[in-house]
């Protein structure tokens, strides 16, 4: 296997450094609810809490469920959060098949273009 050494530039970007991660590898292991809940509300936003982080059932049918009771919604944690602070910045890029057609689009741009076809979606019930 070959393996591709990650750029200083790009390491000194990113969210966390390689003895971060394996410290966060090593507590999702040993303690997985407790890490997978702190995720959870580090970076997403929850209109409910969750009960319990994880529950599962090998026994039958494998039956697996995350965040029982909680609530959220997708599109807003995608983008509607990310409007004030980051609203004039790229959330999309969209490639044609043709190399000299592309286009970026905003968190903003991409937020009116959700809300439009969601009106639409409306119209239709």
């Amino acid at each position: 296997m070959k393996v591709y050494p990650v750029p200083a530039q790009t390491a000194a970007g990113a969210h966390i450094t390689t003895e971060k991660y394996q410290q966060m590898y090593q507590r999702s292991v040993a303690d997985p609810d407790g890490f997978w809940g702190e995720q959870a509300e580090q970076f997403l936003t929850w209109f409910q809490k969750w009960d319990k982080v994880s529950e599962w059932d090998y026994d039958r049918n494998i039956d697996i469920k995350w965040f029982r009771g909680g609530k959220l919604n997708v599109s807003y944690n995608c983008l509607d959060r990310h409007l004030a602070t980051r609203g004039d910045q790229t959330a999309i890029i969209w490639e044609a098949d043709d190399p000299n057609v592309s286009r970026h689009i905003t968190y903003r741009e991409l937020h009116d273009q959700v809300c439009r076809f969601a009106n639409v979606l409306k119209s239709r019930a």
